[in-house]
């Protein structure tokens, strides 16, 4: 699991225009990483459009925002399109950054348990470190909250 202070495990994901795109290529800037569960369900399309509302001004102050899920890139670009988003969404099909990142755990719903991706959120800093983590993201006000820690940042 990945803790605060610690350099951010590097990745390359497929994103939903076909390309790739590897973390460590990021740096230079703030990045804010979200990891969520699935495309078009309640909670991760609300999530999803407060980032994107939010979005310029996460460009303002300098960072990128990537969306991470298991669903395929495929998956990602009929989200982005019906839901009109505009952040870039990465396809972890093998769960391998999931594991990484921590976030890929057992949960459970109505007395089953089953594996998935636990709601989290990491702030990464121009040199590749995680200044602050969320986990357990309870998604109103979210998008707020890590707009403000990237502009503390100073960048």
């Amino acid at each position: 699991m990945v803790q605060d202070g610690e350099i951010a495990p590097d990745f390359t994901l497929h994103d939903d225009d076909g390309g790739s795109v590897q973390l460590s290529k990021l740096r230079g800037r703030p990045v804010v990483i979200y990891f969520y569960p699935k495309d078009d369900t309640s909670g991760c399309t609300q999530e999803a459009k407060d980032f994107t509302c939010l979005a310029g001004e996460f460009a303002d102050a300098g960072a990128e925002i990537v969306g991470i899920s298991p669903d395929s890139a495929a998956s990602h670009k009929k989200f982005k399109a019906k839901h009109d988003l505009s952040l870039r969404l990465l396809a972890d099909e093998t769960k391998a950054t999931a594991e990484a990142y921590g976030v890929w755990v057992e949960k459970s719903m109505y007395g089953r348990k089953y594996m998935g991706v636990e709601r989290s959120t990491f702030l990464i800093d121009s040199k590749g470190k995680v200044v602050k983590s969320w986990r357990k993201v309870k998604i109103p006000g979210h998008a707020e909250t890590v707009l403000e820690a990237v502009k503390a940042l100073g960048m």
